[in-house]
């Protein structure tokens, strides 16, 4: 069975207390809950992990290789900042689409260059929470295209 592997970087675990009218009302469990419900419906296996800890998020992505198709990884803050969040999803050699909540492209400059985006197959952002549904169905589409 295929997995995927969704990573929630830091300050995603206060969705829905932190800055609404940019990250929206809805909490990281909403969000989890509706990719379990997509990830049931395509008899895909799906895990989560929310961390703040730049380490502990390198640790798991380097943990993740050959036991994951596809990682969604929203690195939040570190976007911005991690070369060893990048060089870990490089290493780690899986697809890997990366995902933001608001357009990081129109908020302040220091956000609109992503370190982590070219080491990835794709990035979906300013979708809100259905930034996460897309790129599901991206995961979908990679699983399906590496079957054929």
């Amino acid at each position: 069975m295929a997995k995927v592997f969704v990573i929630h970087g830091p300050n995603l675990g206060l969705l829905g207390e932190r800055k609404p009218e940019i990250y929206g009302k809805y909490t990281l469990d909403d969000i989890n809950s509706e990719l379990e419900f997509l990830a049931k419906q395509a008899d895909i296996e799906i895990d989560f992990l929310q961390s703040d800890s730049e380490g502990e998020i390198v640790s798991k992505v380097g943990q993740a290789k050959n036991k994951y198709d596809v990682i969604i990884i929203n690195p939040a803050g570190y976007t911005h900042t991690s070369i060893a969040i990048r060089d870990a999803v490089e290493a780690a050699g899986i697809d890997t689409i990366e995902v933001h909540l608001s357009n990081i492209y129109n908020r302040e400059e220091f956000r609109n260059k992503s370190l982590i985006a070219p080491v990835c197959v794709g990035q979906v952002s300013g979708f809100g929470k259905n930034s996460y549904v897309l790129a599901f169905q991206a995961a979908l589409e990679i699983i399906k295209s590496a079957s054929l």
